[in-house]
């Protein structure tokens, strides 16, 4: 997916003329502009059109890269159980032999690779950490095979999502220097950018802290500068989260500012919980010493945050949430309501004990039982 103009005199064009197979790629740039620039309801029903028109004329691609659309724009808003759904029906529907040819109509990006890519991602959130690994690899075979730079830029750059995530900074920061080069030796702009966000996040997580800040910061320029808005919130959280290692919390805490003011205007939501976690983090880290009012405040993003977290059926970012609110609990005579608020959202997990997530609350756990 990449930025573009506006398609709306084209879109009407094929509505007069009434034929399905204009009007689609028609549809599948509008959809894409409203995306890119954070307009998620529009997306959304431009979406819905899509899918009422594949199904109109009952072509079997259309319905792929409709499904497509549908599950991209449901995970942006938080929509995490409908993500899936319509992503394995675009997975189901997909033959690489067949399909070469639908990259033009949603995006410039293969509808194979997008959907793995971007469904890996929601199996996070979902809370099945391990049954997004295969997902992520399925995609960057497949853009490989394809010799679809653009393909391969979007296989890239959820990779480094995913493994971001997933807290892996050395595989993060692969996947995101090998989108940086080959954004570059393509003129691929927006890819670039999140590539020089993704890679400032990893240095930072892996001791580099301020050089990752300065190159996350460079990132957000790029990628301004490209008229992008979608997952702005979900960057500068990795900012903020960044300026949180080094003590700059206040720098920090503006960060999230800006980050939750754009998610109230565009009504993006996948990364909502985390924004408040980390707010509440940062509070705690910014007023250590007249502890009694951040203590509240702090615990009042973290409920917010477990409460947005459990809407959207986001165990992974709930699982955090909690971690959070049972260390902010431990010392306050709380002990047993941490206990047991943690072994209840650790219990629910059934894969992904080796990511650093589950190891952090495993051990927070046996330290609560402990006591």
């Amino acid at each position: 997916m990449q930025p573009q103009k506006s398609n709306t005199p084209t879109l009407e064009l094929c509505r007069q003329e009434g034929k399905p197979t204009q009007l689609f790629p028609a549809l599948g740039g509008l959809w894409q502009f409203y995306c890119v620039r954070a307009e998620y309801q529009k997306g959304r029903e431009i979406g819905e059109q899509l899918l009422t028109l594949a199904q109109t004329v009952q072509d079997p691609a259309l319905l792929l890269v409709a499904h497509d659309a549908l599950g991209q724009t449901f995970h942006w808003l938080g929509e995490f159980v409908l993500a899936r759904e319509y992503y394995q029906q675009s997975i189901a529907r997909y033959d690489p032999q067949q399909h070469r040819s639908l990259a033009f109509l949603l995006g410039g990006e293969d509808p194979g690779v997008a959907c793995r890519s971007f469904a890996a991602s929601t199996l996070w959130f979902l809370g099945y950490l391990d049954q997004a690994l295969p997902r992520q690899r399925e995609a960057l075979t497949l853009a490989h095979e394809l010799s679809h730079p653009f393909s391969l830029a979007v296989a890239l750059g959820a990779a480094a999502v995913l493994h971001q995530l997933r807290r892996e900074g050395h595989l993060a920061r692969e996947r995101a220097e090998a989108l940086i080069t080959l954004s570059t030796e393509q003129g691929i702009l927006f890819w670039g950018a999140i590539g020089t966000i993704q890679c400032g996040w990893a240095r930072a997580e892996q001791g580099q802290i301020e050089e990752g800040i300065t190159q996350i910061r460079q990132g957000l320029i790029a990628y301004q500068a490209t008229g992008a808005e979608l997952w702005r919130p979900y960057f500068l959280a990795l900012l903020a989260e960044a300026y949180g290692k080094v003590g700059q919390a206040e720098e920090g805490l503006t960060a999230l500012a800006e980050a939750l003011t754009v998610a109230d205007k565009t009504g993006e939501r996948f990364y909502e919980a985390e924004l408040y976690r980390l707010k509440g983090e940062l509070t705690l880290q910014s007023n250590s010493q007249s502890p009694e009012s951040p203590t509240r405040e702090a615990e009042e993003c973290f409920l917010k945050a477990i409460d947005i977290a459990r809407g959207q059926s986001a165990k992974s970012l709930e699982l955090r949430a909690v971690m959070s609110l049972s260390r902010l609990w431990q010392p306050q005579g709380k002990r047993e309501e941490a206990r047991q608020m943690l072994a209840e959202i650790y219990g629910w997990f059934t894969e992904g004990f080796d990511t650093a997530d589950l190891k952090d609350a495993k051990a927070l756990l046996d330290e609560l039982c402990e006591g």
